[in-house]
């Protein structure tokens, strides 16, 4: 072998490694108390506030805020949300410092993921969650 395969297979190798899975527990400890906005190729999609016991506050780019909640199945992490019939699931994995999300939807999209503190400002029985 050349030695630029060998660099090349040596990097390959080390950015497969760098990417993992996030168990339900670091998932949780990652995500409550923390809104997570949701970027799709450069364009804002959505936020969703984390509140303790795996309570949600949803809100897409230009939709209403709907309650949810997540649960771990099987090695994904998925929502239901009030008026919503089904689940959402998602795997959410660590790439260094950053976090992508992946649908496990028949849409098959992801998502850079991005914390910050703020609530979301969601008008009507919402307010102050």
């Amino acid at each position: 072998m050349t030695m630029h395969l060998i660099l090349a297979l040596l990097l390959m190798t080390g950015a497969a490694e760098a990417r993992t899975l996030m168990t339900p527990e670091e998932f949780e400890a990652f995500s409550t108390g923390q809104t997570l906005d949701y970027w799709v190729n450069g364009t804002f999609w959505g936020s969703e506030q984390h509140l303790p016991d795996r309570k949600t506050l949803d809100a897409d780019a230009e939709g209403p805020c709907r309650r949810g909640e997540w649960f771990p199945k099987d090695d994904a992490i998925c929502f239901v949300y009030e008026g919503d019939t089904g689940e959402h699931c998602w795997h959410f994995w660590r790439d260094g410092e950053n976090v992508v999300a992946e649908s496990l939807g028949e849409d098959g999209f992801s998502s850079d993921v991005f914390p910050g503190d703020q609530p979301l400002a969601c008008p009507g029985p919402d307010v102050g969650v």
